[in-house]
């Protein structure tokens, strides 16, 4: 999940830079993305770091943020954006398993 946050948060730098290149912005969408990337981001990896450290608070959220992704995925196979899909199906899958699997002793 560490790895999904900081694909996030690279997304955002992304974002920033169109902002910054293109000529025309609307600012109000812009920052309603920019606000969810940070909030997403932050709480990825706050589930990844409680992960790390023997906590389970983090489960049910990572869970839910990779089957968005699945379905994100799906629209990306529908636009042939393979290149985009794969990774992220591959990302989420694993860490949706990942996430199933981490049992509480």
């Amino acid at each position: 999940m560490t790895i999904e946050s900081v694909v996030v948060g690279a997304i955002g730098v992304w974002l920033i830079y169109l902002a910054v290149t293109a000529e025309n912005v609307e600012i109000l969408p812009l920052l309603g993305v920019l606000i969810f990337v940070a909030l997403g981001s932050a709480g990825l990896y706050a589930a990844a770091a409680g992960f790390r450290r023997g906590k389970y608070f983090g489960r049910a959220p990572a869970l839910l943020a990779n089957l968005i992704a699945i379905g994100v995925s799906k629209y990306q196979f529908g636009a042939g954006l393979y290149i985009v899909a794969v990774p992220l199906l591959l990302i989420s899958l694993i860490t949706a398993v990942m996430a199933i699997r981490a049992i509480p002793e």
